[in-house]
């Protein structure tokens, strides 16, 4: 079987001295933070949100009846599905190993699990009616800003926003903050040249993930500017990992799954960055 973990794949633990697990450093999650969260329970695999059109007010002349509003709601539907990833470990590598392979197995699974959550989510971006760029020049501060103003007129507060887009694109908004990394005199340009992370950004704090697809171009991915209830995620099972035993294998397998959906609910509440990094 293809998708077995066996003496021969873990011959790498088969010292008599193992001081740590190395693991192949992995970025997790973030967006989950940034987008709404919901659960889905009491039945069915899908959540309905409700999403409300703003309303105005309107001046009154004094003893002159209010003209009703109608509050008539539109929907969003956000339908669940499984991933999961499954390998089967032996007996004779499992005992021959002198850590809990299973365990580290199970990092590593949950890990991947994250990851997944993650770009889906970085996916939606391409789904805003917005786009700044077009996939063929670099990123800048200006950029930044413009989406800040277009988020700000539909009335969206700047310290509910935030702004995820790739390292190599990321690369030139530093760029751009620094004089090309030679420092200015500002406190954002010590900040990024020390940290080596934007930080904040127009009010906003500026987040770096690899958890995004290439759109086919080398350097050209589509990041967001989006306010927290522009998208969101659905939880009907959240990261789950067991165990199940195959005798005649001599064997366990090593299962973990999710279930969960994501969704754009309001488009106006998003602008896609689309910009090419100028570094492969």
């Amino acid at each position: 079987m293809a998708n077995e973990s066996t003496s021969s794949t873990l011959s790498e633990l088969y010292t008599e001295i193992v001081a740590e697990a190395q693991f192949v450093a992995s970025e997790k999650s973030i967006m989950r933070n940034l987008v709404k969260n919901y659960a889905i329970s009491g039945g069915g695999k899908a959540v309905e949100v409700p999403v409300y059109a703003q309303v105005s007010a309107a001046a009154v002349a004094e003893a002159t009846d209010l003209s009703n509003t109608a509050i008539d709601p539109s929907s969003v539907t956000i339908t669940a599905s499984e991933v999961g990833v499954m390998t089967t470990l032996t007996d004779l590598a499992r005992n021959s190993a002198p850590r809990n392979v299973a365990a580290d197995i199970g990092k590593l699974f949950g890990e991947a699990l994250a990851r997944k959550q993650d770009a889906d989510l970085t996916a939606l971006f391409d789904g805003f009616s917005v786009t700044l760029g077009d996939g063929t020049t670099a990123i800048s501060p200006a950029v930044i800003f413009n989406a800040l103003s277009t988020l700000r007129a539909n009335a969206l507060p700047a310290n509910e926003c935030a702004v995820v887009v790739h390292p190599k694109i990321a690369y030139d908004l530093k760029s751009g903050l620094t004089n090309t990394f030679a420092g200015l005199d500002t406190e954002t340009s010590n900040e990024a040249l020390r940290a080596g992370f934007v930080g904040r950004l127009a009010g906003m704090p500026i987040f770096e993930t690899s958890n995004m697809a290439n759109t086919g171009t080398a350097g050209d991915y589509k990041g967001g500017a989006f306010h927290k209830d522009a998208l969101a995620i659905a939880m009907m099972q959240d990261v789950k990992i067991e165990t199940q035993r195959d005798a005649s294998l001599r064997a366990d397998e090593i299962v973990a799954t999710s279930v969960y959906g994501v969704g754009e609910i309001h488009d106006s509440y998003g602008v896609e960055l689309h910009y090419d990094s100028s570094i492969q």
